[in-house]
């Protein structure tokens, strides 16, 4: 059952397409009419099967729009098939009141968004837009990213003293849109680099080598520019190969800072050894104790803070006094102890955390 209103002006002939998969008929064509008056163009498929089959003709689009309990194929299995085979597709699921926790389990599988039935028409224009304009805005920011990360590639091959500066300026900035393209990271470079300054001047570190640990705290994550949002965003648990691919990020990053080794080699170090930990269980070369550089060891212990004291995609925060508590229990581990306890007497007042910006 649809409740339907008055119908919105066709747009250009090149709007974007969608597919509509429901066993009702009538639900089918209703939605339809409502996309045809959106601009959007649209298909039918009356279950999941059915669906594949015209996603076989079609290719990929980008939205779908499918009912979760059909005959053959349920909305569920559609679902993953869809992502699995079109990761860029905004899938749109629509529920019985009573099947909430369903709806919410498709989420969870990577659905956009889901709509009760009965399906409130201004809703569904509104979650329709919403879904495309996501996938415009994950898909323009791609191209932004790879193009820049092309560009960046470029300029390393023929940077030199001169140019170094503008070069950090640009990397810089990419870290800022990186952050920017996630609520949940938003400062977080930022919070890790002032962290980092404090607890190194507790353990000892002046000049020089300090502002390399700054610049270093700032840029440790510039690595990820070149992974997937899916991976970056994902609300659950990571896969092995998608863990794989996140563990990239360390000597990618790297790469990227190549033209800083001779300058600044400390923050090289602190990007390719910030996920090593003490007992050598960390990545990328699974360094042990002593063989970890301190100030890698500092970015460690402040950046696990951070993630622990801030939302993040997968889980909520935790309190500061907890996330201390945390790092206690897995120094000589995780961590070194010596941080740790640097870290901690360099932000005593656990209620001023995470530090504002």
């Amino acid at each position: 059952m649809l409740l339907d209103t008055p119908g919105r002006p066709q747009r250009p002939a090149d709007a974007p397409r969608a597919l509509v998969v429901d066993d009702d008929l009538q639900v089918r064509r209703t939605l339809c009419r409502v996309l045809k008056a959106l601009g959007v163009s649209a298909s039918e498929a009356s279950n999941g099967r059915e669906a594949l089959m015209v996603l076989e003709e079609l290719g990929e689009l980008p939205l779908v729009i499918s009912d979760i309990y059909m005959p053959e194929m349920d909305g569920i299995t559609l679902l993953k098939d869809v992502l699995r085979r079109y990761p860029d597709t905004a899938v749109l699921m629509l529920t019985g009141v009573a099947e909430v926790t369903t709806a919410v389990e498709s989420l969870q599988h990577g659905a956009f968004d889901y709509l009760a039935k009965p399906i409130l028409i201004d809703e569904f224009r509104a979650r329709v837009e919403n879904a495309l304009e996501k996938r415009r805005l994950v898909l323009e920011n791609r191209y932004l990213q790879q193009s820049y990360q092309e560009r960046l590639e470029a300029q390393l091959r023929e940077l030199d003293m001169k140019n170094k500066e503008q070069f950090l300026g640009q990397v810089q900035m990419a870290v800022r849109m990186l952050e920017k393209k996630d609520v949940y990271t938003r400062g977080h470079s930022q919070r890790v680099s002032k962290y980092s300054v404090k607890t190194a001047l507790m353990l000892g570190f002046t000049g020089e080598i300090l502002d390399q640990v700054r610049l270093g705290g700032d840029l440790h994550d510039i690595g990820k520019i070149g992974t997937r949002d899916a991976v970056l965003n994902k609300p659950g648990p990571l896969t092995r190969e998608e863990f794989e691919e996140i563990k990239k990020h360390v000597t990618e990053g790297e790469e990227i800072l190549e033209p800083l080794r001779k300058d600044r080699p400390v923050v090289l170090d602190i990007v390719r050894y910030h996920h090593e930990r003490m007992d050598g269980s960390g990545f990328p070369d699974g360094l042990r104790g002593e063989a970890i550089p301190m100030v890698a060891r500092v970015v460690c212990v402040v950046d696990a803070f951070d993630a622990m004291t801030t939302n993040r995609a997968y889980r909520p925060s935790r309190r500061p006094d907890e996330a201390m508590e945390e790092l206690q229990r897995c120094a000589g581990l995780q961590f070194d102890p010596d941080v740790v306890a640097a870290f901690q007497k360099a932000f005593p007042d656990l209620s001023k955390l995470p530090i504002d910006l």
